[in-house]
Order: C-alpha cells, then sequence, then structure tokens
C-alpha cells in the first residue's frame, strides 16, 4: 500500500500476526491485498513449510518483506532469540540458517536477528561481545544469500531485560560489523516509549535504518489511537529518502480493515 504524505510516498505493509486477526492466518493474505496491501511481514513463518506460504503470497499478490529469526518455546531462555543468551551460539546459528533458507524461498530482503534476553546472572560486557560475534557470523551468512540482517531494540518498559540497549546501539553494532549487510530496524512506537524524539533519531540514523514498524503510544494501536504525530513522523521519514517497507505492527482498535482510515489521514 502506497500512501502518500505531505513529503513524499511511504510503503505500507501489512503484519500478519498483529493485523486481520479476525479470520485465520491463511486467510489473513486475502484480506490484507484485499485492503490494497502489496507487502506484508511477520515474525514466524516456521510453523508452515516456506513453499505453502510461498503460494499463499503468489495467490495473493503480495511480496513477503520481512520474517524474522526463530524464538525459542516459551519459557526458554531463548523465548525472545538466541544472540544475546551466552550458551546458545548453536541455537542461533541453527535459527539464522533456517530464517535464510524460507527467505530465500520466500523472496524475503530483511530479516531481523531478534537478541533476545539477556540472563540476569549473565556479565553484561561478555554477553554483549557474544551477540557482537554472533552478528558478526549472521552478516557473513546473509551477505552470500544476498539478504540484509537488521537489529531491533525493544523498549524497557515492555520488556527491561531484552538484551539490545537502544537503536542507537544497533546502529553501533552495525556500524561495527557490516553497515552495508546490517542495518537498524527502527521501530516508531518502541522509539517513542523508550525515549521519545521519534524524528530527531530517525534522521540521524536513517543512513542505517534498514526497515520501519510503526504502532501507536499507548495502546499500541493503529496510528491516530495515541500520542505520535503519525503525519509528521511519516513525512518525515518519505522526506528522508527512507524507500524501503514500513511494516504497520499494531494492533487495531477494531476491525482491521475499517481501522486503515488512518491512511487517509496521513494523506489528505
Amino acid at each position: 500500500m502506497i500512501v502518500e504524505t505531505s513529503s513524499g510516498p511511504v510503503r505500507l505493509a501489512a503484519n500478519l500476526k498483529w493485523m486481520y486477526t479476525e479470520v485465520p492466518f491463511e486467510q489473513r493474505f486475502d484480506a490484507a491485498a484485499a485492503s490494497g496491501f502489496t507487502g506484508v511481514e511477520f515474525a514466524s513463518p516456521y510453523e508452515l513449510p516456506a513453499d505453502a506460504i510461498r503460494r499463499m503470497l503468489d495467490q495473493a499478490g503480495l511480496e513477503q518483506v520481512l520474517i524474522n529469526t526463530p524464538a525459542g518455546p516459551a519459557g526458554s531462555a531463548t523465548v525472545m532469540g538466541a544472540a544475546f543468551v551466552p550458551g546458545a551460539r548453536d541455537e542461533f546459528r541453527a535459527g539464522v540458517l533456517s530464517a535464510l533458507e524460507y527467505a530465500t524461498v520466500l523472496g524475503t530482503p530483511v530479516i531481523h536477528v531478534m537478541a533476545g534476553l539477556r540472563p540476569t546472572d549473565a556479565d553484561p560486557e561478555l554477553a554483549f561481545a557474544g551477540y557482537v560475534a554472533n552478528i558478526g557470523w549472521a552478516a557473513e551468512q546473509a551477505r552470500s544469500a544476498g539478504i540484509r540482517i537488521v537489529l531491533e531494540a525493544i523498549n524497557k518498559r515492555d520488556q527491561p531485560r531484552y538484551g539490545l540497549e537502544s537503536m542507537e546501539t544497533a546502529a553501533a553494532v552495525a556500524e561495527a560489523v557490516d553497515p552495508s549487510t546490517v542495518g537498524v530496524l527502527f521501530d516508531v512506537y518502541h522509539a517513542q516509549v523508550d525515549r521519545g524524539n521519534v524524528i530527531e533519531r530517525f534522521e540521524r540514523l536513517a543512513p542505517l535504518v534498514g526497515h520501519v514498524q510503526i504502532a501507536d503510544n499507548p495502546g499500541r494501536g493503529e496510528p491516530g489511537t495515541g500520542e505520535i504525530a503519525y503525519e509528521r513522523v511519516l513525512a518525515r521519514i518519505a522526506g528522508s529518502g527512507y524507500a524501503g517497507w514500513i511494516g504497520c505492527e499494531y494492533g487495531p482498535v477494531a476491525d482491521t480493515h475499517d481501522g486503515l482510515t488512518w491512511t487517509e489521514r496521513i494523506s489528505a
């Protein structure tokens, strides 16, 4: 879905984990296409065979723009990813290779490599060093596959133990490893909850931003349901020259399709 802001167009992708939950997952592809989306994202494709997802994408005329690396089972140390978890290197590497296999079949250009939770008994400096080493290894695999990886920081209110401290830390890791392969996933919702100053921070990090996600705060609903001035935020993103996708990673407050009237306000 292309929406015209006052500074130019932005490309919106539907997040099929959060949106169209009125229907079963397999029907969300067609529902997104019927709303005008041409791109979709969702964190975990691993519950279905890659070729089955590819068929649903093709039948709906959609592009899969982002997936995450796998997360561990509920209650495990790697429930939010393995990159930051000491002793989970083998699980991390297997997850990256699985994500690359899926991305190749699905035609997905970007993989979000989840950091995971830092164990309370882990040395912070050693855990961070291990994380950077893991990202370096993942970048080597992604580079050979022609796929970009992105790193996302989750705000400390929602997840106080998430390993990656901030988007600025994500940017520093990307710069240190390989900025042509590693970028920042700039999530406007997390940025607002974490430190605010969304526009200023985006423009500072823009050269490294490889993907954007949006939701309003509080409540994580669609733009227009909270405090974030999305008319200005999206206009500044468009004006920055960012040409990638913007994932709508929000939980609609009511019906998903009806809630898309916010896109009309943005383009007014």
